[in-house]
């Protein structure tokens, strides 16, 4: 009799604890809240974007909860830190995916844990977004196919030498370009090439293009070259440290055309190493401007800083996009379902966010306006937002 209560009992807890492990790993959406993952860079060398995402997803979910959250239900995050370590983000993606319940993994912050995050996404078939890993192949393998999860918020690095290209030649109405690039750099290479190629479908013309090296600090030479071309804009791909330098020594040349470049361009050091009589006609690619003076910018910049009592930057606006483009497509999606939520990502079209209106594309990458920062006698300002071609 014990022997077959005994079996009965046991028999008894197997049933409860099968159904009490189909309970946990149900649909999410029989739960009263929807679970975020968060898998961002909050100690090491690159805190500072993945903190500054963090704050500004956290930001938007908060309102979100305020006006009443998602499908009736709260938005609930998982935050967990990657150390602004690849090996670490892998950790953390997996974490998330296998324990935490989660129906979305937000981050990381740079193209490098991004991607190392994207297997465990991948693999448990659950959508990965980040706002600010612009490498080309974030979403795309090696042999061009779509990682099915992964997506972004923030355009390519070769998306802005196209913007900029459309940029010079229907806005400022250039015709004939120069161009001068670091060849040491994957970044300005990739900006070069598409901004030549997209300059020259538009019709102009690329008089001739130069090349230096990271950690050159003498460019009269090649600078006095481009001048015998003399073209209507000098495009520049690259990083502050060299191109502060560039900029100083085309003006001291009389090289006055208008230069243009990409968001490395953005960096208080710029400034000083160009120096304000150089910095003016110069215009550049960006994802924000805290001097964009729309409604909904003054509104997230108001609303910024009462929580966290300081001025949000390019980092906090894309991750306040982030979040509430998630929600945006867990609306559409119709519930806290993984699977339904990809779907809706895919077919985001028309998202209108702080850093832009985005559509999202056959290689989950955004089609999205960006914004044009015009720096005049030493000071940016914001000129305006532009989107792209269709």
């Amino acid at each position: 009799m014990i022997k077959k209560l005994s079996l009965a009992t046991l028999t008894l807890l197997v049933l409860i604890l099968i159904v009490g492990c189909s309970a946990s790993n149900s649909n999410i959406s029989e739960s009263d809240k929807i679970r975020i993952g968060l898998n961002y860079e909050l100690t090491g060398n690159t805190a500072t974007y993945g903190t500054n995402l963090k704050d500004g997803v956290l930001l938007a979910f908060e309102e979100i909860n305020a006006a009443g959250g998602v499908l009736g239900k709260e938005l609930e995050t998982v935050v967990i830190d990657n150390k602004s370590d690849a090996t670490e983000s892998a950790n953390v993606s997996t974490r998330l995916a296998t324990r935490e319940n989660v129906v979305a993994l937000l981050g990381p912050a740079t193209s490098g844990n991004t991607k190392a995050a994207i297997p465990a996404a991948m693999q448990n078939k659950i959508p990965l977004i980040s706002a600010s890993a612009t490498a080309d192949d974030v979403t795309l393998d090696a042999n061009g196919n779509v990682k099915e999860y992964a997506f972004k918020t923030c355009f390519n690095n070769s998306f802005q030498g196209v913007m900029m290209a459309q940029f010079a030649y229907n806005d400022l109405g250039l015709r004939k370009a120069a161009v001068l690039a670091d060849t040491t750099s994957d970044y300005a290479q990739g900006l070069s090439k598409s901004f030549q190629k997209t300059f020259k479908e538009l019709g102009g013309e690329i008089l001739s293009v130069e090349a230096y090296a990271a950690g050159d600090t003498d460019f009269k030479a090649v600078l006095t070259n481009l001048k015998g071309e003399n073209p209507e804009l000098l495009y520049v791909p690259g990083y502050y440290e060299e191109v502060g330098l560039i900029i100083r020594q085309a003006r001291e040349l009389g090289l006055n055309v208008p230069i243009l470049g990409g968001d490395g361009y953005e960096s208080p050091k710029l400034f000083e190493l160009a120096g304000k009589d150089a910095l003016n006609d110069i215009y550049y690619s960006s994802h924000y401007s805290p001097m964009d003076d729309s409604e909904q910018v003054l509104k997230f910049k108001e609303n910024f800083r009462k929580k966290f009592n300081k001025e949000p930057d390019a980092f906090n606006a894309l991750g306040y996009d982030l979040g509430y483009l998630v929600a945006d497509a867990l609306e559409r999606a119709g519930e806290a379902n993984p699977e339904k939520l990809k779907v809706a990502l895919e077919e985001t079209d028309g998202f209108a966010g702080i850093t832009g209106t985005l559509t999202i594309d056959e290689s989950h990458n955004p089609i999205k306006s960006v914004t044009i920062i015009k720096i005049v006698d030493g000071e940016p300002t914001f000129l305006m937002k532009l989107d792209p071609e269709q």
